[in-house]
This record gives C-alpha cells, sequence and structure tokens, in this order.
C-alpha cells in the first residue's frame, strides 16, 4: 500500500494519541479518579487505526467495552473524552455514559456496548438505513473474539449476508475473552472461517501492521460501498492489560504476556517508516511532542470541569 507522508504521519498521529491517551486513563483509574471500571486498548492501536481512518465522517461504528481508540481513530476529541471518563458534565455524554457507552452521533459512533456482542445486531439495523435511504454509508462493528460464540454474532452475519447490508464485522482476537484462552472456548484457529457459513468473505489479518488492517478493511470497505454485501475481518492483535484496569491476570502466564508487549504495533509501524526512508524521526518527535501536550490538556479539561448532575430539568431537555 502506497501512501503520501501526509498520510502516513497521519496514521502515526493517531496511533501515537490512542496510545497515550489509554497509558494516562490507566494512570488516572490507578490514582481512583475515574469511577467505575475501564477497559484499555494498549497495544491494539492498528486495528481501530487501520480501519476508521479509511472512514468518512458519516459512516457508522458500533464499538464495544474497550471502545476508546474506536473513537479515537473515528475523530473523537480528547477532552470530550477525557471529561466523559471522570463522569464530567463536559464529556460526549454529559459524564454519564462513562467509559463503556460512550457515543457521539456527530462522528457516526453510534455507541459503545458492555454487554459482550450488543453491538453486532445494532450494526445492522445501521446498515439497513443507509441501505433503506440509497446512500453509499458503511458500518464498521467492532467486538471481541469472545463475542465470535454469541447468539448475536451468528444471527447478524447471517442476516447481513442475507440483506446483502453496507457493514464489515472486524473481530479484534486478542486471544482471550474475558479471562478463557480462544483454545478453550472454540475448535477453530481463525474466527474468519465462520464467514463461509454465511456467504461473506472472511479474512485473517495480522494486528501487528497497520497497513495490513488498512488493506484488508479498504477491500471490504469498497465492497460495501458498492452494495456488494458485508465482510468478516478477523484482526490478530494482542493485549497488553487485563480485562479490565486493576485486573491481576492470575490466569496469564508471565512468558505470554512479555511476548504480548514485545509485539508493538506502534514500534513496527516505525521501524518500516525509517527503514524505508518515508518519513524523518523528527517529524514522528514532533507528532510525540504535540500528542503529550493534546493529553495533558485533556487532562486539564476534564479535571476542570463540573461533575455530571442528576437535575430532573436536564434530563428532560436532553430528551426532548
Amino acid at each position: 500500500m502506497k501512501l503520501e507522508t501526509d498520510k502516513l504521519l497521519e496514521i502515526y498521529r493517531i496511533m501515537k494519541r490512542i496510545r497515550l491517551f489509554e497509558e494516562k486513563t490507566s494512570e488516572l483509574f490507578a490514582q481512583g479518579k475515574i469511577p467505575g471500571f475501564i477497559h484499555v486498548s494498549t497495544g491494539q492501536e492498528s486495528v481501530a487505526t487501520g480501519v476508521c481512518i479509511q472512514l468518512r465522517k458519516d459512516d457508522y461504528v458500533l464499538t464495544n467495552h474497550r471502545g476508546h481508540g474506536h473513537m479515537i481513530a473515528k475523530g473523537a476529541d480528547s477532552r470530550y473524552m477525557m471529561a466523559e471518563l471522570l463522569g464530567r458534565i463536559d464529556g460526549y455524554c454529559r459524564g454519564r455514559s462513562g467509559s463503556m457507552h460512550i457515543a457521539d452521533f456527530d462522528i457516526g459512533v453510534l455507541g459503545a456496548n458492555g454487554i459482550v456482542g450488543g453491538g453486532i445486531p445494532i450494526s445492522n439495523g445501521a446498515a439497513f438505513s443507509a441501505q433503506y435511504k440509497a446512500t453509499d454509508q458503511v458500518t464498521v462493528c467492532f467486538f471481541g473474539d469472545g463475542a465470535a460464540n454469541e447468539g448475536t454474532f451468528h444471527e447478524s452475519l447471517n442476516l447481513a449476508s442475507l440483506w446483502k447490508l453496507p457493514v464489515i464485522f472486524v473481530c479484534e482476537n486478542n486471544g482471550w475473552g474475558e479471562f478463557t484462552p480462544q483454545k478453550e472456548s472454540m475448535c477453530v484457529e481463525n474466527i474468519s472461517v465462520r464467514a463461509q457459513s454465511y456467504g461473506m468473505p472472511g479474512q485473517t489479518v495480522d494486528g501487528i501492521d497497520v497497513l495490513s488492517v488498512m488493506a484488508a478493511a479498504e477491500t471490504a470497505i469498497k465492497r460495501a460501498r458498492a452494495k456488494e454485501g458485508p465482510t468478516l475481518l478477523e484482526v490478530r492483535t494482542y493485549r497488553w492489560h487485563g480485562h479490565y484496569e486493576g485486573d491481576p491476570q492470575k490466569y496469564r502466564p508471565e512468558e505470554e504476556l512479555r511476548e504480548a508487549r514485545s509485539s508493538d504495533p506502534i514500534e513496527y509501524f516505525v521501524k518500516h517508516l525509517l527503514k524505508e526512508k518515508l518519513v524523518e524521526r523528527e517529524a514522528l518527535e514532533e507528532i510525540d511532542r504535540e500528542v503529550v501536550r493534546e493529553i495533558d490538556q485533556a487532562v486539564r479539561f476534564a479535571e476542570e470541569s463540573p461533575p455530571q448532575t442528576f437535575d430532573e430539568s436536564e434530563l428532560q431537555e436532553i430528551y426532548a
């Protein structure tokens, strides 16, 4: 995949923004500043970036409980994201959704979902709306490997294929469905083979390489826009942290944790860029500094924002 320098730098910026945002949320959670639980996507930056960077603003995205990266890659503002996680009034959902239910219709993110596989059938509804209105909008639904065993996964793929809906199902296979490894929950090695049962293309992609993710997503998106139906993409990635932030991970071998952290999609991308002399190191370092400032500003914005309220008149205004 041949890309212009500006595009390559944009890819790097998004991946770096996701990484630093997630690292900061982990830090704030440990300090007791984020209510409830959070699930970070550190190490999985290439998936959200490689798919969402090719979407239009009016395309739809459905995400899950580990969805900060998808929001950011689709164009979310780090300030409103951080305010939402801290339960502040200036957050995307006025501090009421928190991490697992955040949404922003203005950028096409129809919502995260705390129910495993809960977003998959909703994505069919979004895709059907585009088909009914005769637009060329596409819908992308992100979910984990654990969701691929849910009934909603199979029912939704069957319907999407039957109606040739413009939807791309993206399975972020990080090897663990909560605390259970894939080998103990399903007999197939590649989840993408399940696409064959529903008459749609299925492809397994190496998630360490953002350009490979982009190439696979590009094909699927073009197919959906051309009214040729859905695609199932399985992106093999690695979960650096536990199921939830603070998870002691006693179920996971230390060797696997070390291997996961050695497979860094950002470092892999940087090495490729520098080896092929596609960008200058100084340009990457400048982006690093800019993103650090952005995340720091997001934290200040969130901490200065008033806490959420539950005033009845305000709720009436929201739902009017």
